[in-house]
């Protein structure tokens, strides 16, 4: 390739469109190429990758394998800067509880479910799974120096949500990112050279724009 390219991996499930409008937003006058792809040779030659993903999430580890792309993804989550999106996160870890299904294995860890029937919220009313809309993530974890990504992004900075399962990782270092609902829980992962975030920032105004914008400077 010429030019540098960020590839958006299309393997038939994903907000496809946002993601990739907002990433070529923060990408402008950089030189980088935003590029959706199905093309396994696409996301070999890219310098970047990101991996949407929304739905359940056996639908989505089954479309990845079909598609052709899982060798390509892999290779991608050993080799360069690689950004999950919501169930594209998911799929990281070795197991969720959708499904059953089995994951990529590329951070320990599991996906389960909110078990919040009958847990009420601070005014009262409900927890409702799926939990949809905005909440606070927090990166000053104590545990270290804040993950770069999150560079000129508030601690506490809100970010948009709409899931029912949440990630689970066996390793505390890798939850870089926290939320709360009915309890702490890790709305960012990250591991060596891949980030993923279980909220959405393509629609998550400047915060999430910015966290993009990080990733695309980003030398893991």
């Amino acid at each position: 390739m010429t030019s540098k390219t960020v590839a958006v991996v299309d393997y038939g499930s994903g907000n496809l469109r946002s993601v990739s409008q907002a990433v070529a937003h923060v990408a402008a006058g950089s030189g980088l190429n935003v590029e959706v792809t199905s093309d396994p040779k696409v996301v070999f030659d890219a310098d970047r990758i990101v991996l949407p993903g929304q739905g359940h999430m056996g639908d989505c580890t089954r479309g990845l394998a079909e598609s052709g792309l899982l060798e390509a993804v892999l290779h991608a989550a050993a080799n360069k800067p690689l950004f999950g999106v919501c169930v594209g996160m998911q799929m990281l870890l070795d197991r969720s509880e959708e499904g059953p299904t089995d994951g990529l294995g590329l951070i320990p860890g599991e996906v389960v479910r909110f078990q919040l029937d009958g847990r009420l919220q601070a005014d009262g009313s409900r927890f409702k799974v799926p939990q949809m809309g905005w909440n606070a993530v927090f990166h000053d974890l104590g545990r270290g120096a804040a993950h770069p990504l999150w560079a000129g992004i508030a601690d506490g900075a809100y970010f948009y949500f709409v899931h029912s399962y949440y990630a689970k990782p066996t390793h505390l270092c890798h939850s870089v990112g926290e939320a709360d609902f009915g309890g702490r829980f890790a709305a960012a992962i990250a591991r060596d050279n891949i980030f993923a975030t279980q909220f959405h920032p393509e629609k998550s105004a400047d915060q999430g724009l910015a966290l993009y914008r990080n990733f695309l400077h980003w030398n893991p």
